[in-house]
């Protein structure tokens, strides 16, 4: 597996391997990486809720369907406007540019930019899975016990490209496991956190990992199989 540099990014984006929509700008450009900014999506985890006893405190099962809409509030800025992260706050935000990947070679992994975690925000890694298309929806933590407040268009992560010893289809790209990519697809507004298959819940409610094991496992691949 190897880094994509600098020239090799250029010429991706050129020959439309890479996509970004809106275009990059002169500042995102890296030696080695693509510097994505903030978009103006925001969801933020509802701790408490009303209930015909009264108000109650929100504790979501997240094997259960339906949590997501429950338990985020969806926030959309305007130009001009703000966001500030209240101390101990864990947000889910969008990114501004929706990433195309049109090889079935290249990855990218998401990492946070140091000047944004300086500031004192925990800001998830992640991986950009072969065939990927749209918005990449970043969990942060407030980890101070002070306000930080961000703008929309600021450089918070930077995808690094690397490119796989060998290809896959865009149909083995859409299978995560034995089961469809749950985030293919994704807008800013459209992108709050997705529940497991069914397939995979109905084990793990039960508590029958054992079970779960036996029920899918992995058969090695014969040598002709693997021709």
């Amino acid at each position: 597996m190897a880094v994509l540099g600098k020239k090799e990014i250029e010429k991706a984006i050129h020959d439309g391997v890479i996509e970004f929509s809106p275009s990059l700008d002169g500042f995102q450009l890296q030696p080695n990486a693509v510097d994505l900014r903030l978009g103006w999506g925001f969801y933020i985890p509802k701790n408490w809720g009303m209930a015909p006893e009264g108000r109650i405190a929100v504790r979501p099962d997240h094997l259960q369907a339906g949590f997501t809409k429950e338990n985020f509030t969806f926030i959309e800025l305007s130009p001009g406007q703000y966001f500030e992260v209240l101390p101990s706050e864990h947000v889910l935000v969008s990114t501004l540019e929706k990433i195309t990947l049109n090889a079935g070679d290249i990855i990218a992994i998401l990492h946070p930019r140091s000047s944004m975690i300086r500031r004192g925000l925990v800001i998830e890694s992640g991986v950009v899975d072969v065939f990927y298309a749209g918005t990449l929806i970043i969990p942060i933590f407030n980890g101070t016990n002070h306000v930080i407040r961000l703008y929309p268009g600021e450089r918070c992560y930077q995808l690094v490209f690397e490119r796989l010893e060998s290809s896959i289809s865009r149909e083995e790209a859409g299978i995560h496991g034995i089961a469809s990519a749950k985030y293919a697809g994704t807008t800013a507004n459209n992108s709050d956190a997705r529940r497991d298959s069914d397939e995979e819940v109905v084990f793990l409610k039960s508590g029958d990992i054992d079970g779960l094991k036996k029920h899918f496992l992995i058969k090695p691949q014969s040598a002709h199989e693997q021709e």
